[in-house]
Order: C-alpha cells, then sequence, then structure tokens
C-alpha cells in the first residue's frame, strides 16, 4: 500500500465531507470532543482520504485532550511527520505518506511505551473493525 496517492484538489473535494476536506486537505483542526465517537472493539484506523491503515485500537487511549489519541502508528503504517511552526508554535504534524493528508500532531507526553502522543483528527480516520 506504498503507491502516492494524487488528486485534483476538485476530486478530494468531492470524496470528503467539507469538514474531512478542512482537516485532511487544508490543515485544519476540528474542535475537541466532536469527533471521538468510535468503537472500542478490536480494530484499525484508516485513513478517511486513500484508506491506509494508521492507528491499532490497541494503541489508543484517553489523554483527556477531545482527540483521538495514540502511542504509536500501526506496523508499517505510511505515517510522516514533519515540523509545523504555525500559530507561533514548534509541533510535530503527523500526515499519511500515501495521500498527504493532514491528520493532526504528535507530541512528547504520551504513555509508556513511546511516551508518544499521536494526537489526531476524529474526522481524519475511519474505523475498521477487526473480523
Amino acid at each position: 500500500m506504498s503507491d502516492k496517492i494524487e488528486k485534483p484538489d476538485d476530486e478530494w473535494r468531492a470524496q470528503l465531507s467539507p469538514l474531512a476536506y478542512k482537516v485532511t486537505r487544508k490543515h485544519g483542526t476540528e474542535r475537541a470532543f466532536t469527533h471521538d465517537d468510535f468503537p472500542k472493539a478490536p480494530g484499525l484506523y484508516r485513513c478517511v482520504c486513500c484508506g491506509a491503515p494508521l492507528f491499532d485500537q490497541a494503541t489508543k487511549f484517553d489523554s483527556g485532550t477531545g482527540w483521538p489519541s495514540f502511542y504509536a502508528p500501526a506496523e508499517g503504517a505510511p505515517v510522516g511527520e514533519k515540523q509545523d511552526n504555525s500559530w507561533f508554535m514548534r509541533r510535530i504534524e503527523v500526515h499519511c505518506a500515501r495521500c498527504d493528508a493532514h491528520l493532526g500532531h504528535v507530541f512528547p507526553d504520551g504513555p509508556a511505551p513511546t511516551g508518544l502522543r499521536y494526537c489526531i483528527n476524529g474526522v481524519a480516520l475511519e474505523f475498521q473493525p477487526q473480523d
């Protein structure tokens, strides 16, 4: 699943909800506590844009921030990172390396075993229950 996906902006806009488009394609952020309604069953969280597997339910934790949080990407997940200096802050943005969808940010204040908190916009994810 490493093939790079590129589409014209109008195709992304037609495929995604207005909020998903704003978050994933325009680097927006959904409001806290508005989209963490995923089941607690085993499964994978996939990119809403391209379907790439990104995070496993087993690594999800309640960070209290209002956004879905994970301590690590799924094994082999195409999760990329880059410096984000917007809003007068220094953060690390995470994105889907397959389609360049903005997912959220990663912070060094998560639980063991990694100490990381991948703070992800829920609208950027689709949950796939384990079979």
